[in-house]
């Protein structure tokens, strides 16, 4: 079975000119839509010039698929690898804000990337950004990448309730509104299955690494283990259970204000699987449920992310 989008691009919809608009805060580049608020047509721009190393940690995923999770588990690992001590990490911190680094490779100022290359390594590289718009250079020195998935259901609805307390996207909308232009990507990243599909075609890349958050919910140890693994981190079991509950969803809650700052409201909600059932009607359910069916469960993605368990009553 070949492909399938699920829309016309925003681009279509849209117009051919690039534009940013002040009524929602969004700019339209190179066919997708970015949130102003913490990027630019300038940083886009110069993505291609993102010098990656070999030893680069790279994750990748959709937005609110659990990135800001995995994110920390990464940070553990590589502090528990390189045995340091807190005040290495306090100081490795320190370093990306003192540098003005952004959290995502998208977001920030032009002049991050070239601000970048003083970084040690290893760097943890995030981005949100489907794969054809990722820097070539990733590629080319085969950094290793963590390409994380969520179940669609899931990740609409708490997509939607981070829209609500961030001003990123149009927010306050009503949920019906938001579910609409969330599957016909008149959001940030666009289609969230367009995204499986695109990542499908590097589905036995050595170089790259799949995981879906309900794994890493139902076995956090495996999961972990798996990372450690994939990225040649040397960590011990005991190092595995110190860092489950470091990135617990309580812990990293606890400390939120502390990591993420004014975000970490919005960003540390519940942090569980299956709240798609508070929001989705009946009806939008079954509309997800055709349009997974149309254009990803045929893909290992689409197998991977067990639909029939996570998104169906």
């Amino acid at each position: 079975m070949a492909d399938k989008g699920l829309s016309e691009s925003p681009e279509k919809q849209q117009g051919e000119t690039d534009k940013t608009t002040s009524k929602d805060g969004l700019f339209l580049y190179n066919g997708g839509l970015y949130p102003a608020i913490i990027s630019s047509p300038e940083t886009l721009k110069l993505l291609h010039t993102f010098k990656a190393r070999k030893d680069d940690v790279v994750l990748v995923g959709y937005a609110k698929t659990g990135t800001n999770w995995v994110a920390q588990m990464l940070l553990e690992l590589e502090a528990a690898s390189g045995k340091y001590d807190e005040e290495e990490k306090k100081q490795r911190k320190q370093q990306l804000e003192e540098l003005k680094i952004a959290p995502y490779l998208e977001f920030g100022d032009p002049g991050k990337f070239e601000r970048m290359e003083k970084l040690p390594s290893r760097r943890l590289i995030k981005t949100h950004l489907i794969p054809h718009k990722i820097p070539r250079s990733i590629f080319e020195q085969k950094a290793k990448m963590l390409v994380l998935f969520r179940n669609p259901k899931d990740t609409a609805v708490s997509y939607y309730h981070f829209s609500q307390g961030m001003r990123l996207i149009p927010n306050k909308q009503p949920w019906d509104t938001f579910f609409s232009d969330f599957i016909n990507g008149k959001v940030p990243y666009g289609v969230y299955l367009d995204h499986i599909i695109a990542w499908n075609k590097y589905i036995d890349d050595k170089n790259i690494m799949f995981v879906t958050y309900e794994e890493l919910k139902e076995n956090t140890t495996l999961g972990l283990k798996k990372m450690a693994n994939f990225f040649e981190f040397s960590v011990t079991d005991q190092d595995i259970q110190a860092i489950i509950e470091k990135t617990s969803f309580k812990a990293m809650k606890e400390k939120g204000s502390e990591t993420h700052g004014m975000a970490a409201k919005s960003l540390f909600r519940k942090g569980i699987v299956g709240d798609w059932k508070s929001l989705f009607t009946e009806e939008q359910s079954k509309e997800m449920d055709r349009r997974f069916e149309e254009c990803a469960a045929h893909t290992k993605i689409g197998q991977m992310l067990k639909y029939d368990v996570y998104c169906k009553n």
